[in-house]
């Protein structure tokens, strides 16, 4: 029986983070390539340490796109997050590109050929989730977590907070009583600071922002505020941590609140079921909560390396469903195709959208006009709901 009192904790890192820099730079490069050719392959991972960067990976794309065009892309990322400092500067860092062709051996495998049709680019599971929770039908102490961060963001973006760096982290932890949150039992958030600033003053440029993002009562009391609790950070980034493409799989998703499959989404073009699928998978659960079919929902699709079709598609309610799951099941699937063509149709995933998901959460945003985030949409609601009522 599910626990209905207890806490729970999540976190969330800023764009300026060294493993954020790192999935937005690769992901800069995805949007590179399908802007040139949509069915373009990309499988880029990026490393950043104190002023260099290291491109690496396997590509299929226009031959027109240069080593050089993939540095001058990862500079660009590094310029619009913010990094102009001594130990790592969009310009002055040193960048390598070891990026070559993709392997022959999986080309065969995945591209549709004769009768059969586009395969997996690789086996694996992904799981969706949501639940009622938030207007984003996401878990509250991931949104809250993302949403005191980007608050942060918009700040120094703007100027309003120019003391502020770019590398940023943020802990939400909420208690829930009979299941549903209700209030934050501690709240802590590190970030990055010019030199000379006490902590009490970053505590006071921080505070608003996550008074502005919690609902009205929410608070944690003062002992259990915790900002920069080591005192200091100026040194960050990727100057003060290496980063690495897809070590944040769980900021990323759902916070620790549901399961993930392992896989990172970060650097890979929607022919990879990791990524793809993982929307999909986010997609379907969200339209079944929209639609007022269950409070939380768990959705898991399994895949083999060069074959279509879902191995298996698992729907679980948690208890809180008001139909039979083996029948949503069946309703999802025939609602949309989920072979990796079918759900890159279905979304509209062939598309440059995906440097603006490196950060903030691939899930819980506002579905875009030029198709960025389409796998928030809610528009199977109507469907779902005539299938069963």
């Amino acid at each position: 029986m599910a626990k209905l009192n207890y806490v729970f904790t999540s976190e969330s890192v800023s764009e300026g983070h060294p493993d954020k820099v790192c999935d937005r730079i690769s992901d800069a490069i995805v949007d590179l390539y399908l802007s040139h050719d949509p069915y373009a392959r990309v499988a880029v991972e990026t490393l950043a340490t104190t002023n260099q960067i290291v491109l690496a990976g396997e590509v299929r794309g226009p031959e027109s796109i240069t080593p050089d065009m993939l540095v001058q892309v990862a500079r660009a990322a590094v310029k619009d997050i913010g990094y102009e400092q001594d130990g790592f500067h969009w310009e002055k860092m040193d960048v390598k590109c070891f990026v070559h062709s993709q392997s022959a051996d999986i080309a065969v495998g995945v591209d549709a050929a004769g009768e059969k049709d586009e395969g997996a680019g690789d086996q694996g599971i992904m799981f969706g989730y949501a639940c009622n929770e938030t207007p984003a039908l996401m878990p509250a102490p991931i949104y809250y977590s993302h949403a005191i961060l980007k608050s942060l963001a918009e700040a120094r973006h703007s100027g309003a907070a120019p003391q502020l760096g770019p590398d940023a982290k943020s802990q939400v932890t909420l208690q829930y009583e009979n299941g549903k949150p209700v209030r934050a039992t501690a709240v802590v958030v590190s970030t990055q600071h010019a030199d000379g600033l006490t902590q009490e003053e970053v505590r006071e440029i921080v505070r608003p922002h996550v008074l502005n993002v919690l609902p009205a009562g929410w608070m944690c009391d003062e002992a259990n505020f915790y900002v920069n609790p080591t005192g200091r950070f100026v040194i960050g980034g990727p100057d003060g941590d290496a980063g690495l493409t897809g070590r944040k799989i769980i900021v990323d998703t759902y916070g620790g609140a549901a399961p993930h499959g392992g896989g990172a989404f970060s650097g890979k073009d929607p022919t990879k079921v990791d990524r793809s699928a993982a929307y999909a998978a986010r997609y379907l659960a969200k339209n079944v909560v929209a639609a007022g079919l269950a409070e939380r929902c768990t959705i898991q699709l399994s895949y083999a390396i060069g074959v279509s079709k879902p191995l298996s598609v698992y729907v679980d309610t948690h208890g809180t469903g008001t139909v039979d799951e083996d029948k949503l099941s069946e309703i999802l699937q025939k609602l949309v195709d989920l072979s990796p063509r079918g759900i890159r149709t279905h979304l509209g995933l062939n598309r440059p959208v995906y440097a603006r998901t490196a950060a903030y959460g691939h899930f819980g945003r506002e579905a875009e006009a030029d198709g960025g985030f389409s796998w928030e949409k809610t528009d199977l609601v109507n469907d779902l709901r005539a299938a069963f009522f």
